[in-house]
């Protein structure tokens, strides 16, 4: 008797994961090309859409342990993708900033990601990877705590 996993695949968890496997393996690969990886790509994208966005505020958007962003700066900086500069009002504060040659390399690698979108979504409709879109961000918007200081955009 063949084995099976049709009584996982009854709950939205258990397909979510095994669809963001594949998806997270195949960004590995178009990202490992730019020399980045998903954190590092999000990092530098944020931040590249945000100049001068406090290290604090960036650890709250992309929900990364204050600690665990440090290391993901240090990359990034060494790379000459980003600056810190301490804060004028705070010096206790980093102003994050992407350098021109981080902003090249974003947008590269950005054209990339859209492809990888493109390949992940082949066979959906425009409305239906909206809806994907929409009903993914009710799901995580289900699971926040009213005291969640990072921003979903709504349905």
């Amino acid at each position: 008797m063949a084995s099976s996993d049709r009584t996982l695949r009854a709950f939205i968890g258990y397909d979510m994961k095994r669809a963001l496997n594949v998806v997270l393996g195949d960004l590995g690969i178009v990202l490992a090309g730019f020399g980045l990886r998903m954190t590092t790509y999000s990092t530098l994208v944020v931040i590249r859409d945000n100049p001068g966005l406090r290290q604090t505020r960036l650890a709250e958007i992309l929900m990364i342990e204050r600690p665990n962003l440090v290391l993901i700066l240090d990359d990034l900086e060494e790379a000459e993708l980003v600056t810190r500069i301490r804060a004028p009002d705070d010096r206790r504060a980093y102003e994050l900033t992407a350098t021109p040659k981080g902003k090249r390399l974003c947008e590269q690698a950005t054209a990339a990601v859209n492809g990888h979108d493109t390949r992940m979504t082949r066979g959906l409709s425009d409305e239906e990877v909206a809806a994907l879109h929409r009903a993914l961000r009710q799901i995580e918007l289900n699971g926040r705590t009213s005291d969640d200081p990072s921003e979903i955009p709504r349905p």
